[in-house]
């Protein structure tokens, strides 16, 4: 079936979201998500777009953007860069992100800030985190700071203007709601030690670590797959390298699309 056409946006705002390729975790480290706003604010000053929001998750980005060059050349600008800086980083090659970014033409002001809010909230509704100002990863705090004077990177005045001071926006943004934009299958989070508890109800963690390579992967890729964990707790928890939990999870997708 031939892809549909984007819906092109009067208002030029659109709400976008890039994917981790099979679900892969796109940010294995803070280290990641700090070059991946590196990249995405350089993209920012090259093709004169406005940021209005953004949180990265493990596995995806969720981005509120007014266009200035083409969407599709500013999105490139953003995952082109870092994907390189990834590969060479982790050692590996191909496809990070899936090739279609999904978006949503934002066309009114009221659903604008419905979407910033949906956006802040997504760590919060994934478990991750009990409050919006827990997580640094959100454009969150670059609101705060905002109203309390400081320079930030992003573009707050807008969004900011239907709000007459910190605690009205405070109070929107931390109201409870079931708003779905672009949703992404948010999984609850698990502690550390929850996970553990689960992990060895299937398979003893000790028993894993020793077993063959072709084994151990097809154990490890059920795990990812059945818990929703990020590569990185994964790690945590079982005492295995992130790169052999990445290339055990690469492996498994590579070897589905082959079948």
């Amino acid at each position: 079936m031939a892809r549909q056409p984007r819906r092109k946006s009067g208002t030029g705002v659109y709400h976008v979201m890039l994917r981790g390729i099979d679900k892969r975790d796109v940010f294995l480290k803070d280290e990641d998500k700090k070059v991946f706003l590196y990249y995405l604010f350089r993209a920012k000053e090259l093709g004169g777009f406005k940021l209005y929001a953004y949180c990265l998750m493990n596995n995806h980005v969720h981005l509120l953007i007014k266009e200035g060059e083409d969407l599709g050349k500013s999105i490139k600008r953003i995952t082109v860069g870092y994907v390189q800086w990834h590969n060479k980083n982790y050692e590996r090659t191909g496809h990070l992100f899936q090739n279609r970014y999904r978006s949503e033409a934002v066309e009114d002001y009221s659903y604008l800030v419905a979407v910033t809010r949906y956006i802040h909230q997504n760590p919060v509704k994934a478990g991750m985190v009990r409050s919006l100002m827990d997580y640094k990863w959100s454009s969150y705090g670059d609101y705060i700071a905002s109203y309390n004077n400081e320079l930030t990177k992003i573009d707050t005045e807008l969004i900011k203007s239907y709000f007459t001071n910190l605690e009205s926006f405070n109070d929107y943004m931390n109201k409870p709601n079931d708003d779905k934009f672009l949703e992404y299958e948010i999984k609850s989070y698990n502690t550390n030690e929850r996970l553990k508890n689960i992990i060895n109800s299937k398979v003893d963690l000790e028993d894993i670590r020793q077993l063959q390579k072709a084994e151990r992967d097809e154990i490890i890729c059920q795990i990812y797959e059945s818990t929703g964990a990020s590569i990185r707790q994964l790690s945590e928890v079982m005492g295995i390298g992130r790169g052999i939990i990445h290339n055990a999870v690469k492996g498994a997708g590579a070897n589905r699309h082959k079948s």
